[in-house]
């Protein structure tokens, strides 16, 4: 499963490497049997957030392979692995997107990498995610059962496969499909459930398929509409947002009810859900 992260000639190459390397580990993990699997994981916030031996493996190998490649770099991991370099840059790593589906058994799952400048470890006191807004100079998302592998940023164009890819041409969200994800307790709660409601009565139909970088990723090469969907930390959001944008979309984070809303898509839908969902703010 080792690689040789020196063979590595630019930062596309050692990213694409690298999440390969990881989503071949992960699903050799898996295949020792899903309740083994289940068996020993660890929830974090609810029952169906949770960790892997799979995430925690994959995450490891990321973070000793980074650090051996790029020395320099800032690296910050889902499942704690933290490095502060110096060079002003930062890796995102994403283990396993889509852990209760990798779990389950499902192949809608990914490993996410997303390479950005500046990066910051200071609270910045607000709402938003400090690292939201950076600049994604690459992101990576690898999908191992279908072999796909998407990359693009403001270094790297947006790719599937190397081959070129573009968001949907379609500016209304009335014409397209839209990808989101609310856990189920929060549409109990107005401040998520409102601004929620307001945004999914506008696309043509919805898809709620449980791995944000695979739905960003399908963003931006068309086959999903748009995504929209709240609290989403740096490894959820960046990798995809860095494709999307590369691939000709546009990203949004927006403040409603103190909830942060990452959306992304053409343009003109953004802008579309934006307003919708700011429709959904409490009295």
């Amino acid at each position: 499963m080792a690689t040789d992260p020196s063979s590595a000639t630019n930062d596309a190459d050692l990213a694409a490497k690298l999440i390969r390397h990881a989503g071949a580990l992960a699903h050799s993990i898996r295949a020792e049997g899903l309740a083994e699997l289940r068996a020993g994981s660890f929830t974090k916030n609810n029952a169906a957030d949770f960790a892997t031996s799979a995430d925690f493996a994959a995450e490891k190998y990321l973070f000793e392979q980074l650090r051996l490649a790029r020395p320099h770099d800032s690296i910050l991991g889902e499942e704690g692995a933290v490095h502060e370099g110096t060079s002003g840059r930062c890796w995102v790593v994403d283990p396993v997107d889509g852990t209760y589906n990798f779990a389950s058994g499902s192949t809608y799952w990914c490993v996410a990498l997303a390479l950005v400048e500046p990066p910051t470890f200071q609270d910045s006191g607000t709402t938003t995610d400090p690292l939201a807004d950076a600049e994604v100079l690459l992101g990576a998302v690898y999908q191992p059962q279908e072999d796909k592998l998407w990359m693009g940023g403001t270094a790297h164009p947006a790719t599937l496969n190397g081959h070129p890819i573009s968001v949907d041409p379609s500016q209304n969200i009335r014409q397209l499909s839209a990808g989101t994800y609310i856990h189920p307790g929060w549409l109990a709660r107005p401040r998520a459930a409102l601004p929620w409601q307001q945004a999914a009565v506008l696309p043509e139909t919805l898809r709620m398929l449980g791995a944000g970088s695979c739905d960003l990723a399908r963003v931006a090469q068309g086959e999903l509409g748009a995504w929209f969907q709240h609290s989403c930390p740096a490894w959820d959001w960046l990798p995809g947002k860095g494709i999307v944008r590369a691939a000709g979309g546009d990203t949004a984070v927006v403040a409603v009810n103190g909830l942060d809303w990452f959306v992304a898509g053409p343009a003109g839908a953004v802008v579309q859900l934006r307003a919708a969902l700011e429709r959904g703010a409490l009295p």
